[in-house]
């Protein structure tokens, strides 16, 4: 795997990550965000990586698909516009949840809602699919 991927997949990984722990926080029912000496790193870990995945990923894919698409290139960095939206739209979804002085489950499930998202794990998935069959068949 190329250094371009392997950056590729650690955003992806880090914005998956982050809404699969999420998906789990917002079970437990929290009222507020648990003190230190709980199990496990806090949902504030998982945000910033997220937040850190969200800002990165447009540039990463970028960089993936100009080495990847050859003559196709500029319909997949037309895509990267609804990425760049998307990513940019989550990521002051995720700003503004992290801003709190405690973080409770009712807040991080209204997160996992957002359209925003949801959009960008989407976008993510699509995007990600494509340039594999790309890969597939070249």
């Amino acid at each position: 795997m190329s250094n371009n991927n392997e950056t590729l997949r650690n955003s992806i990984n880090d914005v998956e990550a982050g809404y699969e722990y999420m998906l789990a926080y917002a079970a437990q029912g929290l009222i507020d965000e648990p003190t230190s000496g709980g199990s496990g790193p806090s949902i504030r870990v998982y945000l910033e990586k997220m937040q850190n995945g969200l800002v990165s990923i447009v540039d990463d894919f970028e960089t993936v698909i100009k080495d990847a698409t050859g003559d196709n290139a500029e319909l997949y960095l037309n895509y990267l516009s609804v990425l760049k939206e998307d990513a940019a739209k989550s990521k002051k979804a995720v700003d503004l949840v992290m801003s709190l002085p405690s973080i409770g489950s009712q807040v991080i499930d209204n997160l996992n809602a957002s359209i925003h998202l949801r959009a960008i794990l989407t976008d993510i998935f699509l995007i990600d699919e494509a340039l594999t069959s790309l890969s597939r068949h070249q």
